[in-house]
């Protein structure tokens, strides 16, 4: 990875970067980084302080490495900031399936915030979701009806979980859901970080008549924690046109619809 050089990039863009060459190297030393950055050794100490906190890296002797746990989530603020191009593309392509009078359930997650983005100026929806940011982008349209299912609050991703939120799901009927995950292998499935957000999706897949992942090429060929589901769990996967081709092809044979925006 050639870190960007034509302006100094934001703390964010920063602690991205870091994570990102993380994922290359799966180690890296603050010597490394001040050079690669031109920022002082300082500034790289404070960055990693603040990934660790995080639960996303892990700080040894000179250095960092890569939180190799499956259960470790990036921070929502750098979910959200990464492949906001590709996550564009993939929201517009998930638009596209929507049909007037529908009724549509959103999970939590950056990509799918790109597809409440998407929907804002639709009409005649009904949107059910545990995902907090979204409801917030669509509660001004007149000519959408919104309900957010209630549940514990997940601080940063602001998404609901548990109890409360299961059961609305077990209440309502939806035509389509569309998920986010955070891996998507052909033999493991469908996966995810946390166990109480797994099973509110669950609760979700439960309750559509069509089922729609929407996950960036990043995603593919990844394993999180927990499984959601296998891979028939779902009907259509919306990835981008970075994915890797063997991965793509992989899923679609085992009958999946995979659409690469």
């Amino acid at each position: 990875m050639q870190v960007n050089t034509s302006r100094p990039p934001t703390t964010l863009e920063r602690r991205q970067q870091i994570l990102e060459l993380l994922d290359e190297h799966g180690r890296l030393s603050l010597v490394d980084l001040a050079g690669r950055f031109g920022i002082s050794e300082m500034t790289v100490r404070r960055d990693l302080d603040a990934l660790e906190r995080d639960s996303a890296v892990t700080r040894v002797r000179g250095g960092v490495i890569a939180v190799a746990s499956r259960s470790s989530e990036p921070p929502y603020a750098l979910r959200i900031a990464r492949n906001g191009p590709a996550k564009q593309r993939i929201a517009l392509a998930a638009a596209a399936l929507i049909r007037d009078g529908e009724t549509i359930a959103l999970d939590a997650g950056s990509t799918v915030l790109a597809l409440a983005d998407a929907l804002a100026d639709r009409r005649n929806l009904t949107v059910v979701t545990p995902n907090l940011r979204a409801a917030w982008v669509l509660a001004d349209n007149p000519d959408l009806r919104v309900i957010v299912t209630g549940g514990l609050v997940r601080p940063g991703e602001r998404a609901l979980n548990g109890v409360f939120s299961e059961r609305a799901f077990e209440d309502l009927l939806c035509d389509t859901f569309f998920m986010g995950v955070g891996g998507v292998d052909p033999e493991a499935g469908f996966t995810e970080y946390t166990l109480d957000g797994t099973r509110t999706k669950q609760a979700a897949l439960r309750s559509a008549r069509r089922r729609v992942v929407v996950a960036d090429g990043s995603k593919l060929g990844k394993i999180a924690f927990v499984r959601v589901t296998p891979i028939d769990g779902a009907d259509t996967l919306i990835t981008d046109a970075e994915a890797d081709p063997a991965v793509v092809t992989r899923l679609r044979e085992t009958g999946l619809e995979v659409i690469c925006a």
